[in-house]
């Protein structure tokens, strides 16, 4: 056998045993008339010890071996007398009397350590090696933790797991599909899934009243830190139910995940807040509710006083830091330069001190008193030592610069504690939204999205005004997970098809295989979908969902290691009726 244990099991209960390891050679270090080599697997690992003046020829053999030579060896278990007990093994040390070299190794491109001297384009061209680091494994062993746990309390709960096709039918659910050419139909096109929506609502006609599934899900669209044109769904639909009942088992299976991977228990409820007042408050619908400094409005105590900024905004909205009146004016001119970068879009910054004595100091001192500050003051719930900060503009952009200028003051405070987590439900989305250039409406969801009973009266006079039943699950300002109660009744979905503007001959080709599954009894039903990188990636306390993926693509959506996408031969074109415009940008 290659191995009688791994590196990460021996301790000192198996000193003066026998013992066969196989696994990479992690470093190597001679001391004196002593050689030592850490040998690491996938458990950990364990120091070998060759002695210069026992083994010459042995220790000799030893000191030629390189970082990540794949090597076995025999030995005896003995206690060190140096331990280390940062590492399991920490206390022992095999005294070796065997060395097979089982396949040596070129030097890697960078180091296999924690703390890496490669960039992260370098280590995802040999992510098999970037593999081998601790902190991938620990990512991975996590995912896999989640994937179970969430696996057996859905279990329990008496969903089932099923699957749904890969190649499915184009539909438009928000992002551009990625499409598959046909051989076997010339012209025509598969399309991978952005999600399996309609597979999971006919399982749901089908009477598969508890449905989920860890499935990939496609979507060809621009890239970010937490966004992959592959990753993976906990994907669930339930029958016979209201919205209610899916906040309630869905926060059961988060609080379960962080009871049973992260040993945390969330007793209390998660709170709730609608779109409207999460977009008024924190500028945005993921709000991070780690720390308070909420944005109010003060448009109505700034008006009229001479300063054109303010009198020509349509919105002026600020926000309470806590205990910074004594930010220098560097850190203040630093604020500036973040807020008006062109990805945040501000045209300036107004700041306001209310000192530890009383008075204040801004920007705007001739414009306003000190009783017209202490009003703006009042209103964000401020007191001498905080620091005031303001933009002003039109209500949309203002309140999206507001919110990135809440969360990088966050940061810069520490209050955004990576071991902290604050779960929040936001409901009460509108159901759609108007896009200016098309003139017309989309589904801020998807089309399968419900109205509220109460607002289904406005579809046609006001659809703007629609709620939706739809909920999205954020922590720590992250959406991990997003679903709605979805439509059962085939003439309001045929109401909702022609609200968005699909004329009764696209929803039949695009939809009618599920408007004529509704024809059979449909039933009341509604799901959620976590996104499981993301997640994973959260518990982790990781920036990047590329760190908790095995092989992940980079922000081109392209595989460095395999070197993909990729030209395909003519011969394959031909095959597949397709021809390449050469250029085409």
């Amino acid at each position: 056998m290659y191995r009688t244990h791994t590196c990460g099991e021996l301790n000192l209960t198996n000193v003066g045993q026998k013992v066969v390891l196989s696994g990479w050679v992690q470093r190597s270090r001679e001391l004196g008339g002593m050689t030592f080599i850490d040998l690491r697997d996938r458990y950990g690992i364990t120091q070998l010890a060759f002695n210069l003046e026992t083994n010459a020829e042995l220790c000799s053999e030893a000191r030629k071996l390189g970082r990540e030579y794949v090597v076995q060896v025999e030995g005896i278990v003995t206690e060190r007398h140096s331990k280390n007990l940062k590492i399991q093994t920490g206390e022992i040390e095999i005294i070796v009397d065997k060395i097979n070299i089982l396949n040596p190794a070129e030097l890697p491109p960078f180091t296999i350590e924690t703390e890496t001297d490669g960039g992260e384009e370098l280590r995802m061209k040999y992510r098999y090696l970037d593999l081998r680091r601790y902190v991938m494994r620990d990512a991975l062993m996590l995912r896999h933790q989640i994937a179970q746990e969430a696996r057996k309390y859905l279990s329990n709960e008496e969903f089932l797991e099923i699957e749904t096709p890969v190649m499915i039918k184009s539909t438009p659910e928000g992002a551009r599909d990625f499409v598959v050419p046909s051989r076997m139909n010339p012209g025509q096109f598969y399309a991978l899934p952005q999600s399996p929506q309609t597979f999971k609502q006919l399982l749901m006609v089908a009477g598969y009243d508890k449905y989920f599934q860890i499935v990939k899900c496609f979507r060809d669209e621009d890239l970010r830190a937490d966004r992959q044109p592959e990753f993976t769904q906990i994907d669930c639909e339930m029958a016979f139910v209201e919205q209610e009942d899916i906040l309630v088992m869905f926060e059961g299976l988060i609080k379960h995940l962080f009871k049973e991977v992260l040993d945390k228990k969330m007793e209390e409820p998660f709170p709730r807040m609608t779109f409207e007042d999460a977009m008024s408050f924190y500028g945005n619908d993921k709000p991070d509710i780690r720390f308070g400094m909420k944005i109010h409005d003060i448009t109505t105590l700034t008006k009229g006083k001479g300063f054109k900024v303010f009198d020509d905004a349509a919105y002026i909205g600020g926000i309470n830091a806590n205990d910074c009146s004594e930010y220098t004016r560097k850190q203040l001119d630093e604020l500036t330069a973040f807020v008006t970068r062109p990805q945040i879009g501000a045209k300036g910054l107004v700041w306001v001190k209310w000192n530890a004595d009383g008075t204040f100091k801004s920007t705007i001192d001739k414009f306003y008193s000190e009783e017209d500050l202490k009003k703006w003051a009042e209103m964000l719930k401020s007191k001498p030592g905080d620091l005031i900060l303001i933009l002003a503009g039109e209500r949309k952009a203002t309140l999206k610069a507001l919110s990135e200028l809440r969360l990088e003051m966050g940061t810069r405070l520490g209050l955004r504690d990576k071991k902290t987590f604050a779960p929040l439900w936001v409901l009460d989305f509108p159901l759609l939204e108007w896009d200016e250039d098309t003139k017309r409406f989309y589904a801020m969801h998807h089309p399968f999205t419900s109205p509220k009973a109460e607002d289904t009266q406005y579809l046609d006079s006001d659809p703007g005004k629609v709620r939706a039943n739809a909920y999205d699950l954020v922590i720590n300002g992250v959406e991990v997970g997003g679903g709605s109660i979805r439509i059962h009744d085939q003439h309001l979905q045929q109401k909702m098809f022609k609200t968005l503007g699909f004329t009764e001959q696209d929803a039949e080709i695009q939809f009618g295989f599920l408007m004529n599954a509704f024809r059979y009894g449909a039933p009341p039903h509604g799901g959620i979908a976590f996104g499981f990188d993301r997640l994973t990636a959260l518990f982790a306390g990781l920036e990047s969902i590329r760190d908790v993926i095995a092989f992940p693509k980079n922000n081109s959506g392209r595989d460095l290691m395999v070197d993909t996408p990729s030209e395909i031969s003519q011969q394959a074109l031909e095959e597949l009726s397709i021809q390449v415009k050469k250029d085409h940008k």
